[in-house]
């Protein structure tokens, strides 16, 4: 019925639990039901919706896949929105039904599904033969946590605020690329990643990070857009790894986002960007 290829650990004849739902990433409401999930001690899939309305979702599929499993997750179910968009609830559930085996369905009491969005936590109920627990949405201060306004914050620039949401930090992965190399000119060496168009875009400017290299953490300073001191309007994601010494080309790095420190800005030379970036490294330093 479905072309979809599950990511990690599943055995159909062992039955599961599947959290279902858009999960472009994990934030505390999400986490809310997988701590749930994981009482029943059967495996835990959950899935993922790739593109339509969740393009540009918050996490990559790769970064998703690294949440999930490091949360306490056995395997992911990919669905391309295309793919099931047309499909009527039932359909669908028999789909997972089939596939999967489950004992349980978890969601969220505003989870829809099928055609036209036409399915409920009822419509499980009333369709399908398995148990469906359906969990009140996470409120903080009267406010349903979501994903939405996650990337609200994100586009405000207030990483801060989205990581408290999320509960760690909004992160990029990627693998580090070769560019023109003007950084290391003024002593300010980066490390350059293309940033995925799926992925949604943060508002830019330059940010304190922390850069997660082969299981070491370095301090970090990271500009994401255009270099206007160089001309340069090509948007880019690179970052200064206070400390490190090396060659970074082809590694795969997590740079992750602490909070925005300013506006990215045309300097009249070389030397003032690099007397900014030097201001920019002491306050990440002593976190000012």
């Amino acid at each position: 019925m479905l072309n979809v290829s599950v990511m990690g650990k599943f055995h159909s004849e062992s039955g599961c639990v599947l959290l279902l739902g858009g999960f472009d990433g994990l934030h505390a409401g999400h986490k809310k039901l997988l701590e749930r999930a994981k009482t029943y001690r059967l495996p835990v899939g959950i899935m993922t919706i790739l593109g339509g309305k969740t393009e540009r979702g918050i996490f990559t599929l790769k970064e998703r896949e690294q949440i999930f499993f490091k949360a306490g997750a056995d395997f992911v179910l990919p669905l391309p929105f295309e793919q099931i968009k047309d499909l009527s609830p039932k359909d669908f559930l028999s789909f997972l039904e089939k596939e999967f085996s489950p004992k349980a369905f978890i969601c969220g009491d505003d989870f829809r599904f099928g055609k036209g969005a036409k399915g409920t936590p009822e419509t499980l109920k009333r369709t399908g033969q398995v148990c469906v627990e359906t969990i009140e949405l996470l409120k903080i201060d009267g406010k349903k946590v979501s994903s939405r306004d996650i990337k609200a914050l994100l586009s405000a620039g207030e990483v801060e605020k989205a990581n408290t949401l999320l509960e760690e930090r909004f992160f990029l992965l990627g693998e580090v690329v070769k560019d023109r190399q003007i950084g290391r000119t003024i002593g300010f060496p980066t490390a350059n990643i293309l940033y995925p168009g799926e992925k949604f875009p943060l508002k830019k400017g330059v940010y304190e990070t922390r850069v997660i290299l082969e299981n070491v953490t370095y301090k970090g300073i990271t500009n994401y857009g255009a270099r206007p001191t160089f001309d340069d309007e090509t948007v880019l994601t690179e970052t200064y790894l206070d400390g490190f010494n090396g060659d970074l080309y082809g590694k795969e790095i997590k740079v992750e986002f602490v909070r925005f420190l300013r506006k990215i800005t045309k300097f009249e030379s070389a030397d003032k960007l690099q007397t900014q970036l030097q201001e920019d490294v002491r306050r990440v330093r002593e976190h000012d």
